[in-house]
């Protein structure tokens, strides 16, 4: 094999490395997915999740802060109606939050409530919504939180 093979080799692993720490949002999510349709009890739906990971989430978009997993820490799967959507985290620690919305856009928030992200959604999409809860810090970062899931403004 060539000098120049093995380089050219070498390059494209290179450009590539980068799309490994990418979010993927087709992994099972780690604390579970819930169905939810408009109107739905009780309200807020909350579930514990394990906030933090190993990926920068700024990688996804410059607004987006903290470190978070690959894979997602929950997945909704919402029936719009004429109602909101609330989706935020509530933590003892820094937390943000990372969704990819049923449109695929990434939309991300640290910081809403004190430290506490929330995102909002007047005329919610109905879809897939896969979501991150991250922590502000390094990555060896982890922290207990709660995440919230309301179609009332909380």
């Amino acid at each position: 094999m060539s000098f120049k093979t093995i380089l050219a080799a070498g390059i494209a692993a290179a450009s590539f490395a980068g799309l490994a720490a990418a979010q993927d949002w087709s992994l099972q999510p780690t604390f579970g997915t819930v169905n939810l349709n408009s109107g739905f009890t009780p309200d807020p739906y909350t579930v514990a999740i394990t906030a933090g990971g190993t990926i920068e989430a700024s990688n996804l978009s410059s607004s987006c802060r903290g470190m978070i997993a690959n894979a997602p820490d929950f997945r909704l799967n919402f029936s719009a109606g004429s109602l909101p959507l609330y989706i935020s985290a509530y933590s003892s620690a820094d937390t943000t939050l990372v969704v990819n919305g049923p449109d695929g856009s990434w939309y991300c928030n640290d910081d809403t409530n004190g430290l506490d992200p929330a995102l909002a959604w007047g005329s919610p999409e109905s879809g897939q919504y896969d979501i991150w809860i991250g922590t502000y810090g390094t990555n060896s970062d982890l922290a207990s939180s709660t995440l919230h899931i309301s179609e009332l403004h909380d």
